[in-house]
Parts: structure tokens; C-alpha cells; sequence
């Protein structure tokens, strides 16, 4: 009956450091899953930001081409609002 005892001992042993290692294990892919998160979020974040920034580069480009066009259409040389023709 000892010899039984001392297996079922080192039974119970290796399956807590078979736990112990599983929950490491556990922990550090946790880990590594929160971290990788992050990288994605900032990231998603400069990637947003860079997209909000040239919308409004283009925005302001849009802005300006359509304030040109219509000082172009207000002078004087235009018939209709059409710039007249020119000669070359």
C-alpha cells in the first residue's frame, strides 16, 4: 500500500505542474493577445488619423478650386458664366 500511495503522490504532483505550465502557458498567450491588441488599435487609430488628415487636405483643395472657378466666372471677360474663348 505504500508503493500505491507514492504513485498516487507523484500522480497528483505532475498533474499540478502540468497545471502550473498549462496556466502559464495561459497567461503569457493572454498576454501576448492583449499586447497584439493594442498594436492593432494604435495602429487602426494612425491609420484613421492619416485618412481624417487627407480628407481634409482635400476638402480645403476642393474649397479653393471651387472659390478659383467661380473668380473666374465673376470677371469681367466671362459671357454667361462661361469664360470666352480665347485665340492662340
Amino acid at each position: 500500500m505504500a508503493d500505491n500511495s507514492q504513485s498516487n503522490n507523484r500522480l497528483s504532483m505532475t498533474s499540478t505542474n502540468t497545471d502550473d505550465t498549462s496556466l502559464n502557458a495561459s497567461a503569457e498567450l493572454s498576454v501576448k493577445i492583449d499586447d497584439l491588441l493594442n498594436q492593432l488599435s494604435n495602429k487602426f487609430a494612425g491609420v484613421s488619423s492619416e485618412i481624417f488628415a487627407k480628407m481634409d487636405e482635400m476638402s480645403r483643395r476642393l474649397d479653393n478650386l471651387e472659390q478659383n472657378l467661380q473668380a473666374s466666372n465673376d470677371r469681367p471677360g466671362s459671357r454667361d458664366g462661361k469664360s470666352s474663348p480665347t485665340k492662340t
